[in-house]
């Protein structure tokens, strides 16, 4: 199979997902519509975190960078190899979070040996069903594991970092991407506009804060008031009526009143000063700052383990949850890596 094979197939499945969400449907393909939306109610049961409103989001972006141009661009220079397997460890803390890297996999000429997480395996089945609709030769290039992972050549794994541990120990011997626990950070200055803050609130509540492009800490101006945040996010308040995402700000708020510890509140997110990086669910830290070095020094002490950082002249306010094709997990360049294998 050609790199070209490989690519058009990909972009078959971004036109597809296109035609999905601009309700232009091919005749031909209208049980397909209908089986995507049975599956997206059926992912929601199996994890009430996946909402249909979030996991449409998910496969929406993922829509977004299979354009021919961005995959052309993306895949330019790739040479042609002898295909090896590679074993992907899944997360599931987000709808379809591990799609990157199967693509990347599949793109560079290898097999991909997939272990879903038990949280998330609904989804990625249909999209490599329709990925091999689109071009059969790939049904010899997608394999699923159950059970022990076993005959593969190299692996990429995400997971916490506990779970990172426990994969260097056993892995570690097979070349590898074995990722840890990373979050966002939005760096505000106190001049953001309301529609600044507004566009900041999805980059908090998309996926209920759960992804590592959220933003779970701020770095604040030493005088920041957080009025003006509180008004700009109220839209996002109907996520406390996610029973997962209520009990966990109902527990982290009782563990507050009873231990006498300071916070702020809006009835759906709680903000309090910290110094750690990573918020429970429902909390969002921040910290405050007198100039930019004491920003600068932060995140530098800080960059292995923050994955985006969101505010002027970084990514933009709304898009942490929104990136391109381009934008490896962890900054590591996830397509050379299996390249080079």
């Amino acid at each position: 199979m050609t790199l070209k094979q490989r690519i058009d197939a990909f972009v078959q499945v971004g036109k597809f997902i296109n035609r999905h969400y601009s309700g232009t449907p091919l005749d031909s393909e209208s049980k397909m519509h209908e089986g995507l939306e049975q599956l997206i109610e059926a992912a929601h049961i199996y994890n009430n975190w996946f909402i249909p409103k979030y996991v449409n989001t998910a496969i929406f972006n993922i829509g977004s960078f299979l354009g021919e141009e961005a995959l052309a661009t993306f895949t330019i220079g790739l040479p042609e190899k002898k295909a090896k397997t590679v074993a992907i460890i899944c997360a599931g803390n987000i709808p379809l979070v591990c799609f990157h890297d199967v693509m990347c996999v599949l793109l560079s000429g290898n097999k991909a040996l997939i272990k879903m997480s038990s949280d998330d395996n609904v989804l990625l089945p249909f999209f490599l069903k329709l990925l091999t609709h689109y071009e059969a030769l790939f049904e010899d290039f997608i394999l699923f594991a159950d059970g022990k992972l076993s005959n593969f050549d190299a692996i990429v794994a995400t997971g916490s970092d506990n779970t990172a541990s426990h994969l260097h120990y056993y892995f570690g011997k097979y070349p590898n991407i074995i990722r840890k626990s990373r979050t966002s950070v939005a760096v505000l200055n106190g001049a953001e506009s309301d529609e600044d803050l507004k566009k900041l609130g999805a980059d908090i509540f998309q996926y209920f804060g759960l992804g590592c492009r959220n933003v779970s800490k701020l770095l604040v101006p030493e005088n920041y008031k957080f009025d003006k945040l509180f008004e700009a996010i109220v839209d996002f308040g109907e996520v406390v009526n996610n029973k997962k995402y209520g009990n966990n700000y109902d527990y982290h708020r009782a563990i507050y009143l009873l231990e006498s510890l300071p916070f702020l509140d809006n009835n759906f997110i709680m903000i309090r000063e910290n110094t750690d990086l990573h918020s429970p669910v429902g909390v969002l830290y921040f910290q405050r700052y007198k100039n930019e070095s004491e920003v600068k020094n932060y995140l530098d002490a800080q960059k292995d383990h923050i994955q985006c950082i969101v505010g002027h002249k970084q990514v933009p306010f709304g898009y942490s949850q929104r990136p391109v094709i381009s934008d490896f997990a962890d900054n590591v360049n996830t397509l050379e890596f299996l390249v080079n294998l």
